[in-house]
């Protein structure tokens, strides 16, 4: 993939939704784990140091060609939240519907195939990179 495309991929306007979903900050609020600045800064803190660091792992290791089935177990073992992991296949499947009309593969039908409600929004990130 170009370094273009790649930028229209990792683009916030690119049409998968990524860019609007709250990481599980509405769920923290609602039970109380988030009640102001200072909890929403260590929230988005542990995010970025947990579930950022794993979801670029993986999107790393999709780009490099290791089995996008393999990865999206590894990113269901790693996300303990149920909420969490229905919102990732989402994303997933909303990412997968928009790289497929952009960069049509194989790789992406297949992924498309084994995952219809959505493989997990990084592992599909990787392999959509690396096609």
């Amino acid at each position: 993939m170009s370094r273009a495309a790649l930028l229209v991929l990792a683009d916030g306007r690119f049409p998968a939704g990524g860019h609007a979903h709250s990481g599980g900050a509405e769920a923290a609020v609602k039970a109380g784990r988030i009640t102001g600045a200072g909890s929403l800064e260590e929230f988005c803190r542990g995010r970025l140091h947990t579930a950022g660091l794993v979801s670029a792992s993986l999107a790393a290791a999709a780009a490099l060609g290791l089995d996008p089935l393999a990865l999206d177990a590894a990113a269901d073992a790693r996300t303990p939240s149920a909420a969490l992991r229905v919102a990732a296949r989402k994303l997933g499947r909303q990412l997968t519907r928009a790289a497929r009309a952009t960069w049509p593969s194989p790789e992406l039908d297949a992924l498309a195939r084994a995952f219809p409600k959505g493989a997990h929004q990084p592992v599909v990130l990787g392999v959509a990179a690396r096609v």
